[in-house]
């Protein structure tokens, strides 16, 4: 097989030219995952839920950003893990996704996780959103718990290769 050659980059046959995943930071370190492997993996998650990425973007931020974003945009005085803005069209998902740092390592803290775990639960938690999971009515949040512990089985099995 040969490699496809698109605006000058070099991927392998069978890659989805639509699918992209970026990972952004704002006043804190990137977080040291394997994010090849995230982007794989999230890629198989939307398409175990019978989607498929789109232009999906995540902005790793403080307590402040994320408390910002909350006032600025839905009108919370809150601090939150994740706020996922959806912009998902059809069965490809797509969105903005701001996750604070800060209070996924204080959730991991009090619920005696490891901080890499509860981080990898939060970033699939938006892209569970972007599939349509919801987690705020009756019963729906035992519905995402057990879509993202689904997940997190399949970020075990998860190769880059």
């Amino acid at each position: 097989m040969f490699p496809v050659v698109f605006v000058g980059k070099t991927f392998p046959v069978g890659i989805d030219l639509y699918a992209m995943i970026e990972f952004q930071t704002k006043d804190v370190a990137m977080p040291a995952l394997d994010m090849r492997k995230v982007e794989i993996w999230l890629g198989e998650v939307a398409a175990s839920h019978g989607r498929r990425i789109g232009n999906v973007n995540y902005l790793f931020c403080d307590d402040n950003e994320i408390l910002r974003v909350n006032r600025e945009f839905l009108g919370h005085d809150y601090f939150t893990d994740i706020i996922t803005f959806d912009y998902s069209h059809r069965d490809r998902v797509g969105g903005d996704l701001f996750i604070s740092l800060d209070t996924v390592a204080s959730n991991a803290a009090g619920l005696g996780e490891d901080y890499d775990t509860e981080l990898l639960r939060v970033i699939v938690h938006g892209v569970l959103h972007l599939c349509g999971i919801d987690d705020k009515g009756p019963g729906e949040r035992e519905v995402m718990e057990a879509a993202e512990n689904a997940a997190l089985d399949m970020w075990k099995n998860c190769r880059t290769h």
